[in-house]
Formats: structure tokens, C-alpha cells, sequence
């Protein structure tokens, strides 16, 4: 029996390169210094949002739905801890910089009078409540406007470009990566391969060069 190909795919169009991606990191780093001195707590949420996207992949629901007790930084084994589709618990490993990261915006939500106990909403609001998608949707939008990147990107495109940046990282483990996105199938994250392979494609123009 023929087995049933997934329809749903991925192209460049949705994941972000290396360079949008670091000008995404400068334009937000720019905004950060001056929410520092100022207290602003919206600029330091947008740069919390953005980095966790590119470095655990999660769904923008599954950011809104964070507390603080599912985020574990203990040493080589940090992890966050979500619910996704289907109601499924996972644990994405995280890296060191990550958890320096994540350090350092409790620190700042704690400078700022915010409720950081285990039961809290980890992207809050401003009033320290839990944090809507739309206004996760909206603050990724101002940052792509604010960046002069191409408004076809969207919150989910993180997840896409953290999957690409760790199937290469990774050289391609797809089981690895399939554990941290969540996925129930392999066959839904090895549609990423069409994205990840651009690197063979590349190596095509150079063969006799």
C-alpha cells in the first residue's frame, strides 16, 4: 500500500537566514539598552519573545501559555516544558546561552515588580497577567516593521528557522529535532529537508568551478 505523502510544505519563504536573523537580534538589542534605563518592559518581552523562538521552536501558543515553573535552567540539563498539539507534554532542551537568557529576563521582571512564582504567566502582559497570541503576532510584526524585513514573516517563521538552524547544526538528526518540535511523525519534520538541502543545491554552482 502506497503510503500517504504529507501536502504541507516548507520553503525559504518562511524561514528566516542568518542575516535576518541577526538583524533582527541588533534591532531589538538596540531597543533593549533604552528599556533598561527607562523601565519599559514591552521591548524587553519582544527581545524574550524572539530569542524564544529561535532557540526552543515553540508555537506562539505554546509561548503564551508558558508559566514560570515550566522553565527548569539546571546547568547542562535546562529544559522548558510545554503542552502542545494534541494536548502532548514535551521537554525542549535548551543551550547555555539560552539559559543565560532566560536568567536574565526574570531578573528584569523582577526589577520591574512583576510576580515571577512558579503558578505566573512566564510572557506576560503589562499588567502581569497572561499574554494573548495576537498581541505576541502584533509585537513580532513591529519588530519585523522596525527591522525592514519582508512582512510576509510571520511569529511562526522562528519556529521554521529554529528547525533549520538546528537540522544543520544537529547534521541533519531529524529524530532529534522531530523530539523537540513535537512532532508526532518524523515524516513532518523531514519536510524541512527541502529547506536544509539548499546548502547541497548551492554546492551544484561550485562542482568543476
Amino acid at each position: 500500500m502506497r503510503t500517504q505523502r504529507s501536502k504541507w510544505t516548507i520553503d525559504e519563504s518562511k524561514c528566516m537566514s542568518e542575516k535576518e536573523v541577526a538583524l533582527l537580534r541588533a534591532t531589538v538589542l538596540k531597543g533593549l539598552s533604552e528599556a533598561i534605563q527607562d523601565g519599559s518592559f514591552r521591548i524587553v518581552r519582544r527581545w524574550f519573545m524572539l530569542e524564544l523562538g529561535l532557540h526552543a521552536g515553540l508555537r506562539v501558543a505554546e509561548m503564551a501559555s508558558l508559566c514560570h515553573r515550566d522553565v527548569f535552567l539546571d546547568g547542562d540539563r535546562s529544559s522548558i516544558v510545554v503542552i502542545g498539539k494534541g494536548s502532548k507534554k514535551r521537554a525542549i532542551w535548551v543551550g547555555s546561552a539560552f539559559k543565560a537568557i532566560c536568567q536574565r529576563f526574570i531578573l528584569a521582571k523582577i526589577s520591574r515588580g512583576f510576580d515571577c512564582s512558579a503558578e505566573q504567566s512566564l510572557l506576560c502582559s503589562l499588567k502581569g497577567v497572561s499574554i494573548t497570541k495576537r498581541t505576541l503576532q502584533k509585537d513580532f510584526k513591529k519588530l519585523l516593521v522596525e527591522s525592514g524585513l519582508p512582512s510576509y514573516y510571520y511569529i511562526h517563521c522562528l519556529r521554521h528557522t529554529y528547525t533549520t538552524f538546528l537540522l544543520r547544526a544537529s547534521q541533519n538528526n531529524y529524530r532529534f529535532a522531530q523530539q523537540q518540535l513535537g512532532h508526532s511523525s518524523i515524516r513532518t519534520t523531514q519536510v524541512y529537508a527541502t529547506v536544509v538541502e539548499s546548502d547541497g543545491r548551492q554546492a551544484l554552482e561550485t562542482m568543476y568551478n
